[in-house]
């Protein structure tokens, strides 16, 4: 029996995932164990295995779509069973893994595929399928028909890309669950409707359709209008085409990416002279980016440019500096959304008010030369901030806290993340119990954490439970800085550049080099006086490091 694959929930923040790459196509044989994808969630890009074995017969998330938790992501099963019941919505056995745990309480949310419309099914004539807009994305009300793929009268095939629909968040291609004729388009090219109204209806050819059209309703109100109606709009219709759908000269349709035809319209390329390696020929973005005009189209496409320049009259030369208007679009990673989402909730929750204090790293830089003299041995002043931070939050446990509505949560353990830039983002790998750690094993867990966290190997537990963050930009030269607090962390700690200058000891001003500090509190938990008490006791161990081998 098939089975439904949904997509996993990898961390305990996810809600919803980016299929980065599939590992296994439709048809392709799956073992229990073997990797199906490769799914981008909120902290890092993840492999996806199976747990379960058998043909794959269907893939329901594309390649660098995203889709909520739970979504239909694909169906497994014996080869060439049906599994039209399954796509058209039909309870079956959701495939279960070790790394998906939905909520009791929160409704899974799946894209629509073609639904026949529920009022009217059974009126139906025989083998007419009513497909309807579908929900693709977890908030989407309305989409929009950027291009028709396919027009009436034309054969579909299951699988065959009806139209790229707007959504919300994306244009996205819509494809059939069922085969037969395109009979009847109910929402034309650049036309929005509301989900669940009459997209399109497909059957035998020839079949009769008249009064199937009038007699559909989605939500008890009518949504389409008859046949001829529409008919009579297509035509004004047909005239937006070009800006959605490309043609050849000879009238034929060119199969393209929405994002291949953005790039495409932005470089000046024209979509007739690249060859696509998608799917039946079809143009991708990388196809784009790798495409090279021939000689003899830029030759084609020069010759009109200098006819006309040479037949039109003389004109007074106004002098224009050479430049070119370029902007660059780059689609929102998982990661990016939920820096956006969880920082801006934590600064707008949260009172943030921010301390500010100098610290001598005059014996720390001494320190910290002995200590790396030991073969084997490396240590930063990063790990030396870390070491001190924990200990110091052992004296002042109210720094190391989480805020709930009804109660202020005392962590009598320390684990400390580290704010790590990647690629994508910003990602906080934790130490988890970091008072008891030496600085040479604090040290070589940091460095660990960071270099797979820049590769996108760090495991969601590794990002998870940290009580106090710290973050540190010294060593691209920033003395100083604030940040926003990690939540449900209740201060962060920002570590500026050590910098050489004047200072003034024992009434003597002599060079020295300080540190700036700066620590950003949520005034729910901690106030004033204990975020200053703690970075006093702060400077003490960052001053004096031999208190820290205590």
């Amino acid at each position: 029996m098939a089975i439904k694959v949904t997509m996993p929930r990898l961390s305990d923040t996810m809600t919803e995932g980016t299929v980065a790459t599939w590992l296994k196509k439709v048809g392709d044989k799956v073992s229990e164990g073997d990797i199906l994808a490769e799914i981008e969630t909120d902290k890092a890009t993840m492999e996806f295995e199976s747990f379960n074995e058998g043909t794959l017969l269907h893939i329901g998330i594309q390649e660098g779509e995203t889709a909520p938790v739970d979504s239909l992501l694909a169906i497994i099963g014996k080869e060439g069973e049906d599994i039209s019941a399954l796509l058209a919505g039909g309870d079956a056995p959701a495939a279960s893994s070790e790394a998906s745990e939905p909520k009791a309480d929160a409704p899974a949310v799946e894209a629509k595929t073609e639904t026949a419309a529920p009022a009217k099914a059974a009126e139906l004539p025989k083998g007419v399928i009513v497909v309807t807009m579908p929900r693709l994305s977890d908030t989407m009300t309305e989409g929009t028909v950027a291009t028709w793929l396919k027009k009436v009268g034309d054969t579909v095939a299951e699988g065959d890309i009806l139209a790229e629909i707007e959504t919300d968040k994306a244009t996205m291609e819509f494809e059939s669950f069922n085969a037969g004729t395109l009979l009847y388009i109910g929402i034309q090219e650049g036309s929005t409707a509301p989900v669940d109204s009459l997209l399109a209806i497909i059957g035998p050819a020839g079949t009769d359709i008249s009064g199937v059209a009038e007699n559909f309703t989605a939500g008890g109100a009518a949504t389409a209008s008859a046949p001829a109606a529409e008919e009579t709009k297509a035509a004004p219709a047909a005239e937006k085409a070009p800006e959605a759908v490309a043609e050849t000269s000879n009238g034929g349709r060119i199969l393209a990416s929405p994002l291949a035809k953005k790039i495409a319209s932005d470089k000046g390329i024209q979509l007739s002279q690249v060859k696509g390696s998608g799917e039946n020929g079809r143009i991708v973005k990388s196809d784009i980016e790798n495409f090279t005009p021939s000689a003899q189209a830029q030759t084609a496409a020069s010759a009109p440019a200098a006819k006309q320049e040479a037949s039109a009259p003389a004109a007074p030369k106004v002098f224009v500096p050479a430049g070119e208007v370029f902007t660059e679009e780059i689609k929102n990673s998982q990661m990016r959304k939920i820096i956006a989402k969880r920082l801006s909730e934590s600064l707008f929750t949260a009172p943030h008010y921010n301390l500010v204090i100098e610290v001598s790293m005059d014996e720390a830089m001494q320190a910290r030369a002995a200590i790396n003299s030991v073969p084997d041995t490396k240590v930063s002043f990063n790990d030396m901030v870390i070491k001190a931070c924990a200990l110091a939050l052992k004296k002042h446990p109210k720094i190391n806290s989480t805020w709930k509505e009804d109660a202020i949560i005392i962590n009598h353990h320390v684990n400390i993340g580290v704010a790590v830039a990647v690629e994508d983002g910003l990602v906080v790998p934790v130490l988890r119990f970091t008072d008891a750690m030496s600085l040479s094993q604090i040290g070589g867990s940091v460095r660990d954490l960071a270099g797979r966290a820049k590769n996108k190997k760090l495991g969601p537990q590794e990002m998870e439970g940290s009580t106090f963050t710290v973050s540190n930009l010294g060593m691209f030269g920033i003395t100083e800085f604030n940040s926003i607090i990690n939540q449900p962390n209740s201060a962060i700690l920002s570590v500026g550049a050590i910098v050489e200058k004047p200072v003034v000891k024992n009434g003597q001003i002599v060079v020295g080099n300080t540190m700036m500090l700066s620590l950003a509190c949520d005034h729910r938990t901690i106030d004033g006086a204990t975020g200053a008490q703690f970075l006093q006791t702060l400077k003490q161990y960052i001053e004096s490091p031999v208190t820290m081998l205590a």
